[in-house]
């Protein structure tokens, strides 16, 4: 199984940075691709933010195109979203989900992000 952990969310004025960490642990070797959510209500649609895999192209979603990168390392340790020019818009739980056994899936506990105009 995988275990997944966000950290680095917290409240920032509009126009700041964030960055988040997703360290993932157990059988990493399995995963395949991995990705950031967001969530603006409890109960609400998970949105896809941004997803990397091992083969194929970045998916980032287009409302926060040229403002969030999503990067990892190498042997799927950890994922990280570096997220500049922060909105209002953007305030949501931050979650991360990772896909290992082709398609077994499970999601982190989830980081808060508020950003205050």
């Amino acid at each position: 199984q995988v275990q997944l952990m966000e950290s680095g969310g917290g409240l920032v004025q509009s126009g700041e940075s964030l960055r988040l960490t997703c360290t993932a642990s157990g059988n990493i070797g399995m995963i395949n691709a991995m990705g950031w959510y967001r969530q603006a209500a409890p109960g609400g649609q998970r949105e896809l933010i941004a997803g990397i895999m091992t083969h194929g192209p970045v998916k980032i979603a287009d409302s926060v195109k040229g403002r969030f990168t999503i990067s990892k390392d190498h042997d799927w340790s950890a994922i990280y979203l570096q997220m500049n020019s922060l909105e209002p818009e953007d305030t949501a739980t931050y979650y991360c989900k990772a896909e290992y056994r082709v398609s077994t899936k499970c999601w982190g506990q989830g980081t808060q992000v508020t950003v205050s105009s």
